[in-house]
């Protein structure tokens, strides 16, 4: 069985390496530095999840996650912020993302909620 696609898009490279680090051996990880990426991305690869930072440069995780529903409204989209439950959190989850998740976070966290997204239909 093939495994899973999973889209990490964050503008800092230590957290994406960080995630790369710790989703790499259960998944086809593809990896974005902005929105407007992430965006072009989800079109190319069509993954299973995506994970969105909300702050980035160009074309933020709000907006990225509106174009991102837009073209492929089966993907799902998890959140990764530095804030607890904001509006923005509560904007997203709205707007079609599925969840949220704060950093700092502990790996295992991570993947039992990444595990729990994809098992949803």
């Amino acid at each position: 069985m093939p495994k899973q696609k999973i889209l990490i898009c964050d503008d800092s490279e230590g957290l994406r390496e960080s995630l790369k680090l710790i989703l790499e051996d259960d998944y086809k990880l593809i990896l974005a530095c902005d929105g407007e990426e992430a965006v072009q991305l989800t079109e190319k690869e069509c993954p299973d999840l995506v994970l969105l930072d909300i702050k980035m440069p160009r074309l933020n995780g709000i907006e990225a996650l509106k174009e991102i529903v837009r073209l492929r409204p089966q993907t799902k989209v998890l959140f990764i912020t530095g804030y607890q439950y904001t509006d923005v959190a509560k904007d997203a989850i709205q707007l079609g993302a599925l969840d949220y998740i704060v950093k700092p976070f502990e790996a295992k966290d991570l993947k039992e909620t990444v595990k729990k997204l994809l098992k949803k239909k």
